[in-house]
C-alpha cells in the first residue's frame, strides 16, 4: 500500500508535475521555463529518438527523468505517479496545450477540499484553441453517456489536465509498472490514451470529492498530435462502459484525507478560481 504523505501544519503542499513525453525536445524548451516553481518536476520519456531528455536536463537541469516500462501514455503516467514524492500530483502534457500559469488554480481547488481538480475546457471561464467542432460534439455526448451512468456532471470528460492529492493513487488502481509487456503485443488496459477517461471515470466511482478548473487549451507548439477523432471517440466509448462494469470497489478517501486538508491552511496562490463543483464534493 502506497504511503500516505502527511505534512506540518502550516506548510505549503509540495507539488509533482509529471510529464510523459515522446520526441519532444523542441516543445520542452519552451514549457519547462514556463512551469512555476514546484517541489519536483518529472519526465516520463517513452523511448524518445530525439534530444527529448539532453534537452529536458539541459533546460532544467533538476528535472528527473524516468525511462517509462512499457509503452503507451497510460503506462507513462503510471512510471511517473510511482516516482512522486510530493502531496499534490498534476498532470501536464509535453506538447504544449497546457498552460503552467493555471497549475496554482488545480491547487487553490485542492486546498479548498477537493480530492481532485479537474481542468475542463467548457465550463465557464475555459475555452480552447485546438479543438474542432466535431470534436467538440463528439465530446458532448461522450460527457452525457458518462454523467448518465456515473452520476457525475463532467463537462469535460476527456481532457487530461490535472491535478489531485497524492494519496489518491492507490484508489485508482492502475497496472503495475513492473508487469511485464503482454507477448501477442496486446496492451494492459489503462496503458494506452484510454487513461485520461480511465482516471476520470475512477475519480467518480471511487467517491472522490471532484471540482472543476476553467483551463484553456493551446494549440501544439511543434509536431503533429496522435489523436484520432473516430478512432479514439470509440475508445473513449469502450473505456466508459468498461469502467462502469468496473463499479464502485474503490473505497472513498473522505476518512483517510481529512485530516491533511484541515492541516492546510497557507499557500502563496493568487484568490481563489471560479470552479464547479461535481457531485462527489458534496456526498464524499
Amino acid at each position: 500500500m502506497r504511503r500516505i504523505i502527511r505534512r506540518p501544519e502550516k506548510l505549503p503542499p509540495r507539488i509533482s508535475v509529471v510529464i510523459p513525453a515522446r520526441n519532444e525536445a523542441r516543445n520542452l524548451e519552451v514549457i519547462l521555463p514556463e512551469l512555476p516553481p514546484v517541489h519536483q518536476v518529472i519526465l516520463v520519456d517513452g523511448s524518445s529518438v530525439d534530444d527529448t531528455i539532453a534537452t529536458a536536463q539541459r533546460v532544467m537541469p533538476g528535472i528527473e527523468v524516468i525511462r517509462q516500462t512499457r509503452t503507451g501514455k497510460g503506462n507513462a503516467l503510471a512510471c511517473g505517479f510511482a516516482a512522486v514524492t510530493g502531496d499534490i500530483v498534476v498532470m501536464f502534457d509535453a506538447d504544449g496545450s497546457a498552460d503552467p500559469a493555471e497549475i496554482p488554480a488545480f491547487v487553490a481547488a485542492l486546498v479548498a477540499g477537493a480530492d481532485v481538480a479537474k481542468g475542463s475546457r467548457f465550463c465557464e471561464g475555459g475555452g480552447s484553441e485546438d479543438i474542432t467542432a466535431f470534436r467538440r460534439l463528439g465530446n458532448y455526448g461522450l460527457n452525457t453517456l458518462t454523467n448518465v451512468l456515473l452520476g457525475t456532471r463532467y463537462t469535460d470528460l476527456c481532457y487530461g489536465y490535472n491535478a489531485f492529492w497524492s494519496y489518491v493513487l492507490p484508489r485508482l488502481e492502475l497496472p503495475d509498472t513492473a508487469l511485464p509487456k503482454h507477448a501477442d503485443g496486446r496492451m494492459h488496459w489503462g496503458d494506452g490514451f484510454e487513461i485520461e477517461t480511465v482516471l476520470n471515470c475512477r475519480f467518480a466511482t471511487g467517491g472522490m470529492r471532484i471540482v472543476e478548473v476553467p483551463s484553456v487549451e493551446r494549440l501544439r507548439i511543434h509536431g503533429e498530435s496522435n489523436l484520432r477523432a473516430v478512432r479514439d471517440g470509440l475508445r473513449v466509448l469502450k473505456t466508459i462502459w468498461a469502467e462502469r462494469q468496473r463499479g464502485r470497489r474503490v473505497l472513498p478517501v473522505a476518512a483517510t484525507s481529512a485530516s491533511w486538508r484541515e492541516s492546510v491552511i497557507t499557500l502563496d496562490i493568487p484568490a481563489r478560481p471560479a470552479v464547479t463543483s461535481l457531485p462527489h464534493e458534496e456526498s464524499a
